[in-house]
């Protein structure tokens, strides 16, 4: 499965004089290889809901699992809108990325197999190992036990850091 090109284009605005945008190969490789995410969703009442999670990057759009009752669930029942975020609160390297989209549940088979192996080559030990901090979530995925959702992106932002900072908007088709 290709994944979408989106459309890219610095925001000069909110960019250093002379920034380029990040190539999205780039945006892409931080999605895939982030140890950790911040996933935020939206309360009832409009309230943000931010958490830290494990996730990954399959066939264009990120994904993490929950518990179906856990408040981060509850929200996304309610109104689908979420953004999962990763990055790194340093003013040098980076860049950060977000990804701004709608979080829906996956209970394909193929697709949780797919996942779950994400889950497992990108954690390993953790996911695979009996005494592992997951041991046992990519099962807990395959069989649909835990809530997985996909997140597909809308939009994403790149913020580039010192020494030209910048902002790249990525906007998918």
């Amino acid at each position: 499965m290709s994944e979408p090109t989106p459309v890219t284009d610095v925001c000069p605005d909110f960019s250093g004089t002379g920034a380029l945008p990040v190539p999205w190969d780039r945006a892409r490789a931080v999605l895939t290889d982030a140890p950790l995410y911040w996933v935020t969703t939206v309360r009832p009442d409009g309230r943000p809901h931010a958490v830290p999670l494990l996730g990954v990057w399959v066939n264009g759009s990120a994904c993490f699992c929950t518990g179906r009752e856990e408040r981060k669930a509850v929200n996304l029942t309610a109104n689908p809108h979420c953004a999962m975020s990763t990055g790194d609160n340093r003013l040098e390297g980076g860049p950060d990325v977000i990804v701004e989209g709608t979080g829906v549940p996956v209970d394909d088979p193929a697709e949780l197999d797919r996942i779950a192996e994400a889950y497992e080559h990108k954690y390993g030990t953790a996911f695979t190992a009996e005494g592992g901090t997951w041991y046992g979530l990519g099962d807990s995925v395959r069989e649909n036990a835990v809530l997985v959702v996909r997140v597909t992106p809308a939009k994403a932002f790149a913020f580039g850091k010192a020494p030209v900072f910048s902002q790249t908007r990525y906007t998918f088709p």
